[in-house]
């Protein structure tokens, strides 16, 4: 679509919102740059909206990635198992995702934003291991929860960190502060290869996505300051996460059903 001033500040701003939840939660920005440029900036076509969302999540998640880095919060060899696998799963999902009715695909995408919300809230609390390391008993696990979440990311056109997060918890026991951090490797890849198999079929506003992007590196910086903040209280990242996923996941099924 031509940019109009207007829709650029909308891109700016949705960018900011995009990059202080991806810093602060490490998946919430992939939940909500999706509805966000369809419902607040106005993006026609979902599949337009998925593939710009893809570019600008990949871009946001790799700045807040070297900023969660910086502060110790990356376990990167089992982030690193982890994103691989979750490549493969991406790219197929995200082919098969191209396929669906837009409307659709958005109405699973609330469904499933919901059942992790709600879970994430009520196993809040999770304290983990700090020295978790990459091994026999957790690599398995890595690779499949991995190749599992990069389908579903592809799929739903979404970076994919709400799924990340708490697989990585699952599949290693890491605390969520440490998943938050590492899951941006594995976003930061699942989106790159989303935005190129959408951007190979011409399903990218790449004026727009400059716009979300710069909005994002914004945001993200308070995002991450805060992230640490919150992480020595008990179980309040989860509540902020699932919270989150759960208020935007109600929004988009009440608007794919027509009640808003």
């Amino acid at each position: 679509m031509d940019l109009t001033l207007a829709q650029g500040g909308l891109g700016f701003g949705s960018g900011t919102l995009v990059g202080l939840t991806l810093g602060l939660v490490g998946g919430g920005g992939s939940i909500l740059a999706v509805p966000l440029l369809v419902y607040l900036v106005g993006v026609a076509n979902p599949h337009v909206a998925i593939g710009t969302s893809a570019v600008a999540v990949a871009v946001s998640a790799a700045a807040n990635l070297a900023t969660h880095a910086r502060a110790g919060n990356v376990k990167w060899r089992c982030a690193s198992v982890f994103a691989a696998a979750g490549v493969v799963g991406a790219y197929g999902g995200s082919s098969l995702g191209k396929l669906m009715n837009g409307a659709s695909l958005l109405g699973l995408f609330a469904l499933l934003m919901l059942g992790i919300g709600l879970v994430t809230v009520l196993k809040r609390g999770h304290e983990g291991k700090p020295n978790v390391r990459l091994s026999r008993d957790n690599a398995l696990a890595l690779v499949g929860l991995g190749l599992g979440a990069g389908a579903l990311s592809g799929f739903f056109g979404v970076g994919g960190g709400f799924l990340i997060v708490p697989g990585l918890v699952l599949a290693t026991g890491m605390p969520t502060l440490y998943a938050v951090g590492s899951s941006l490797l594995a976003v930061t890849a699942f989106g790159a290869t989303t935005a190129a198999n959408y951007a190979a079929s011409g399903l990218v506003d790449w004026p727009l996505a400059a716009a979300f992007v710069a909005g994002g590196l914004v945001g993200g910086l308070v995002g991450t300051r805060a992230a640490a903040r919150l992480s020595v209280r008990k179980g309040a990242l989860d509540i902020v996460f699932g919270s989150l996923v759960v208020a935007v996941a109600l929004y988009m099924l009440a608007r794919t059903q027509g009640l808003l």
